[in-house]
């Protein structure tokens, strides 16, 4: 039985590069500080680009690219502390969708 859905790891690596590419393009972030980010790369607090107006672009987009809704109650420190959290948020977001 054939199926067009990307394997999981397949799908997990898109995320990735699509976050990255979010934070890129909405943070203004140079090709370096994106590759050299890593699971425990602080975010929210660590990188100054990332106040909490950025915040709200940074969701809306990442909604928009990855086609999910990310409720206003699912958003909190913990999920924007690191860049694997937030990688694992979305992970979870789209196997949910």
């Amino acid at each position: 039985m054939a199926t067009n859905l990307p394997a999981p790891t397949e799908q997990a690596e898109d995320i990735d590069l699509v976050l990255r590419q979010v934070l890129a393009d909405v943070l203004g972030l140079s090709a370096e500080r994106i590759a050299a980010l890593d699971s425990d790369s602080g975010l929210f607090g660590d990188l100054p680009e990332l106040d909490s107006m950025a915040v709200a672009g940074l969701l809306t987009e990442l909604e928009d690219r990855l086609d999910i809704i990310i409720d206003d109650e699912d958003v909190d420190g913990e999920m924007l502390e690191t860049f694997g959290g937030l990688l694992a948020f979305l992970q979870a977001k789209r196997a949910d969708g």
